[in-house]
């Protein structure tokens, strides 16, 4: 597989503007069932970025919503088929149209997009290959504070070094990145945790920078049983992967 090679960095001083304007970055917004709360993420991420939006098998008005929102952009794909699906179908139009990376917010308003330019400003700062949004777990509810605290620190060790949050996703992807992970079959949660095993794998850098954690009182759709059973899978994965690359 081909991969694009790192560009050479802006000036540290750039502003976020000039960023995306010189590297050619586009907001990733994919969606299931947002309607009600779509439209105000996209008018907010398209006061930085351009936005597109993946609309992954939505019952409800979130394609209509979206386009209305102005969105430059708006791909649907029936049926729904999971995140880390149409996170990919993103990646494959962005690639497509010559961008140096994306940065990917969810639709449900726990991302703010008046974050982006944080992720700009890391970008030029050396040109990451990822840059995640990181989560003040303190903030959380404590179900999630526990579950995110133990797997970090279980992921971490997989992988041989810290890993501060390993399942935000809020996070920018280079165009570098997004190719290595057109073949990726994960379509759930898993795929976001994939972009850190491979960049660890390949030695490309990572970077982090931090981000409002917003939680709404929404309910968790997360199965506990399931999600622990497939969150050590992945790091069982995560820890061979790793392990074959350095032998």
């Amino acid at each position: 597989m081909d991969v694009p090679r790192a560009t050479p960095p802006l000036p540290v001083d750039a502003s976020p503007s000039t960023v995306a304007a010189a590297a050619r970055i586009v907001a990733l917004v994919p969606a299931h069932d947002e309607g009600p709360r779509i439209g105000a993420v996209i008018r907010e991420a398209a006061r930085h970025l351009p936005v597109i939006v993946v609309d992954d098998g939505s019952s409800d008005d979130t394609e209509a919503r979206a386009r209305a929102a102005g969105a430059a952009r708006v791909i649907v794909q029936r049926p729904n088929r999971g995140k880390g699906a149409a996170l990919r179908t993103g990646f494959a139009a962005a690639l497509a149209d010559g961008v140096d990376a994306v940065i990917a917010l969810d639709a449900d308003g726990q991302h703010d997009p008046g974050e982006i330019p944080r992720f700009l400003e890391a970008f030029a700062a050396g040109r990451p290959d990822l840059v995640v949004g990181r989560r003040d777990f303190r903030r959380m509810p404590p179900v999630r504070r526990l579950s995110n605290e133990l797997g970090g620190r279980v992921f971490s060790w997989s992988v041989g070094r810290r890993i501060p949050d390993n399942q935000s996703g809020y996070r920018l992807v280079s165009a570098r990145l997004m190719t290595a992970l057109a073949g990726s079959g994960e379509d759930g949660f898993a795929f976001e945790v994939e972009m850190i095993t491979t960049c660890v794998r390949e030695g490309w850098p990572i970077a982090w920078v931090p981000i409002r954690t917003i939680y709404a009182g929404e309910p968790s759709h997360i199965r506990p049983v399931a999600h622990l059973r497939e969150f050590v899978g992945i790091c069982r994965r995560a820890r061979r992967e790793v392990r074959g690359r350095r032998r």
